[in-house]
């Protein structure tokens, strides 16, 4: 009897999974799990010879992954044959599936589903449309990405900085003012009030504090900001809103934010 022979694709799907799947142990799964998923999402199949619903979703989970072609690898761990890690991670019941990204749990399922189901776990955990816009950075893909994701706010603030760099502060305070919950955005919006007010006896000229801002000296920002503070009487609290934003994108763990919270707490109380 003649062999059959393999069509194209179903010969690709079965290199991928072969590529895509790899049996992790106690003593490997820092490495082929934990750093690995710094890179790419690792999804970990917890399982045992001897599970009935583990060899249901084995081959499910297996095509799920290799038809995201390398986006994503799937890790299978014999849990009788690894205590260890199953115990550190509390497997208590199994098939369990869990997600590594970034070095972290971002995601998991006990029990069989259906590839539906399967397939849905595994997508969440790949960039969106948006996310690949975003990392692009131009001004089309970030125009782009807030048409999808008008509240996103790694879109709308880099977009709102452009138009505002051109003269158009309508179009950027637009942009902002769909991303809510954001000190970031707040604070660009406040800057953006600030500076359509004529400076007057209660309401400082920033501009310098602005243009350093502009031009990534932080600290003095900050220091001319927080500064102006005390006579700023009409303008405090958008005064206020700015600095807020500013520590907000540096983060709490930057060298100046803690001493610049300090200063504006004094400043204002």
């Amino acid at each position: 009897m003649p062999s059959r022979a393999i069509t194209p694709s179903v010969y690709t799907i079965a290199v991928a999974t072969i590529n895509a799947t790899m049996d992790v142990t106690d003593a490997t799964f820092q490495t082929a799990v934990v750093d690995r998923s710094n890179t790419l999402p690792v999804v970990v199949d917890f399982w045992a010879e001897w599970c009935a619903p583990c060899r249901q979703l084995g081959p499910v989970i297996e095509r799920a992954v290799a038809a995201r072609a390398g986006q994503v690898e799937l890790a299978k761990v014999d849990v009788d044959a690894n205590p260890a890690i199953a115990r550190a991670l509390q497997i208590q019941s199994i098939p369990a599936v869990k997600a590594f990204v970034d070095g972290r749990v971002a995601s998991e399922f006990v029990g069989a589903q259906p590839p539906a189901a399967v397939d849905q776990f595994l997508d969440a955990l790949l960039p969106s449309e948006a996310d690949e816009l975003v990392q692009l950075g131009d001004e089309a893909s970030l125009r782009r990405a807030v048409e999808l994701e008008p509240a996103r706010a790694d879109a709308a603030l880099p977009l709102a900085r452009l138009l505002l760099a051109r003269g158009d502060a309508d179009g950027a305070l637009a942009l902002v003012r769909e991303v809510p919950g954001s000190f970031a955005a707040d604070g660009l919006a406040a800057r953006i009030e600030l500076q359509r007010r004529d400076p007057s006896p209660s309401v400082p000229d920033l501009s310098e504090a602005f243009a350093a801002l502009d031009a990534g000296e932080h600290e003095r920002a900050l220091e001319l900001l927080i500064g102006a503070l005390p006579s700023a009487d009409g303008a405090k609290d958008d005064i206020r809103r700015v600095v807020v934003g500013v520590l907000d994108e540096l983060g709490v763990e930057h060298p100046l934010a803690r001493d610049a919270r300090r200063r504006l707490a004094s400043a204002l109380y």
